[in-house]
């Protein structure tokens, strides 16, 4: 089995482009799995062949009594289910163990996503004209206008933006790229905060090629946006739950709520299936339901 699941992380890694996050976690669900396996088996040098449904159902229902949930439960199936695929496509295996096991049904979260007022406020927050703050207005600008996920923020390069199209070249998901779309403010904004940083005395700042960076000229990490919204979120006095990722949910949301066709929200965020951008129409829907229901004399 460790033969076989290193030969499937390199295959995620080289062949799929899968991201180290992508791989890692890949990794965690997967040992886990066999680990179990290898202990309901007893059976130390457990083959790929030798496992069975019988030895998956009983994993899932471990896994139940163990209190993990549902998300949890139905990653780690489709995780095995993703290696016994592979293990099929290089005739390892005769059998996929996974078929017709079906995980655990999951509730439909709606994302979380700000309103027209609280965006407002949100990237007015960071007042005066440090480069610091400059910084901070640029990336919330950036965030909300693009809809870019905080790890694509992070990796952009300035060779990546283009001022005169308004675009910029966006490594997402298995490092496919992608075009993004930065309105006038965020440009305004990213240029003000470049244009302070070529004054700046430090030659680490002034020639890094990232375009967002930390006191200290290193680019930023994710980490670090995260911490810097959690102040602003705190200056603004808006709900707690906004992440870095609710600027893309309220990107999205936003766009259809003012008729943007779907596909093109789902180009824009990168998303590889529609079905994936589908949830925030449910957004829009909930959000019509309650007008109704609030407006209507027969609702």
């Amino acid at each position: 089995m460790n033969q076989a699941l290193a030969g499937y992380l390199r295959h995620l890694s080289l062949e799929k482009n899968s991201s180290e996050l992508t791989v890692k976690s890949y990794r965690e669900d997967l040992t886990q799995s066999i680990n179990f396996l290898r202990g309901h088996t007893a059976l130390a040098n457990l083959s790929p062949k030798q496992v069975t449904t019988r030895h998956v159902r009983a994993f899932i229902a471990w896994l139940t009594e163990q209190n993990y949930s549902r998300a949890t439960i139905a990653r780690r199936i489709a995780s095995l289910r993703s290696l016994y695929r592979y293990l099929q496509r290089q005739q390892k295996v005769d059998r996929n163990p996974t078929e017709g096991l079906k995980g655990p049904k999951l509730d439909q979260n709606l994302p979380h996503f700000l309103s027209q007022e609280d965006i407002d406020n949100l990237l007015n927050a960071p007042q005066g004209e440090t480069l610091m703050c400059l910084r901070d207005r640029a990336i919330l600008e950036t965030l909300y206008s693009a809809g870019l996920r905080v790890s694509e923020l992070v990796a952009l390069n300035q060779e990546y933006l283009d001022f005169n199209d308004g675009t910029a070249v966006v490594r997402g998901k298995g490092k496919k790229e992608r075009i993004a779309l930065l309105g006038p403010q965020a440009l305004k904004a990213v240029e003000a905060y470049l244009n302070e940083r070529k004054l700046q005395k430090s030659v680490k700042i002034k020639e890094n090629p990232a375009i967002f960076l930390n006191k200290n000229g290193t680019r930023l990490t994710t980490r670090s946006v995260g911490r810097l919204l959690e102040k602003y979120i705190k200056l603004a006095g808006m709900d707690s739950r906004t992440t870095p990722h609710t600027l893309r949910h309220t990107f999205a949301t936003h766009l259809l709520d003012a008729g943007a066709d779907i596909r093109g929200v789902q180009e824009l965020l990168g998303h590889s299936s529609l079905g994936t951008t589908q949830i925030y129409t449910h957004v829009t829907t909930t959000r019509l339901k309650e007008s109704y229901q609030k407006a209507h004399p027969r609702a």
